[in-house]
């Protein structure tokens, strides 16, 4: 990733993350869960030509808002894969890949599940990356309207246990429509998680060289059955 003192007035990192799977534990539920992160600083290279293109669909007739790759046509993905892919020297992507069926049970629950994924993922890209005034740390609204402030309670704990002392940041809960960054991370994130899911890495190619860290954390654990 490009040196970020240039054009940024306080030499922020913002990261954005989201998250591929869902929280169910159960046999119905999905196989892998993955939480990636993206990290940037401004000036953003992605902003331009990704707010060109959804421009250039309103102008064509195409109502798009904002773009959400699980629900995209596979023209809108191509168009926005290779903006990535032309910008990728901008971005640092790190993924964490949790097979579920490894989970222990006391840590099922999703105050405790998310908030110590996130703790985990953010802690290596923290230790990775130094030098910035401040990190940025943007996620998508937290699901579970019932459990949101228990899990925000459960990422606060968790980074502030996890994190490196005297790390300065602030974690912010936004809509992925109000942030192309969101976006971007969706995308990363959606390639990443077909790779394992399904073995698909049409896409995951054009973003493979600037992912930093892919790490299956429970690796060497052992399936529970149901």
């Amino acid at each position: 990733m490009d040196n970020p003192t240039t054009g940024t007035p306080n030499n922020c990192l913002y990261i954005f993350l989201d998250e591929g799977g869902n929280f169910d534990f159960s046999p119905t539920g999905t196989r892998y869960f993955t939480l990636t992160s993206v990290a940037m600083c401004r000036p953003f290279a992605v902003r331009e030509p990704w707010d060109d293109y959804r421009h250039e669909l309103l102008e064509f007739g195409r109502d798009v808002e904002y773009f959400h790759c699980a629900d995209d046509n596979r023209y809108i993905r191509d168009r926005l894969f290779g903006i990535l892919y032309d910008c990728r020297q901008n971005l640092r992507i790190d993924s964490l890949i949790v097979e579920k069926a490894k989970t222990g049970p006391a840590l099922q629950a999703d105050q405790h599940f998310y908030p110590k994924m996130l703790g985990y993922l953010l802690r290596h890209v923290f230790e990775q990356l130094n030098g910035y005034s401040e990190i940025i740390v943007i996620t998508d609204t937290i699901p579970h309207q019932k459990k949101r402030k228990a899990v925000e309670k459960g990422v606060k704990q968790a980074l502030k246990a996890m994190l490196p002392a005297g790390a300065k940041y602030r974690i912010l809960h936004q809509a992925s429509r109000s942030h192309y960054g969101l976006q971007v991370a969706d995308y990363c994130n959606w390639a990443i998680y077909r790779k394992w899911d399904s073995g698909e890495t049409h896409y995951y190619e054009q973003i493979s060289d600037v992912i930093h860290s892919e790490f299956d954390i429970f690796r060497t654990g052992t399936r529970r059955y149901y």
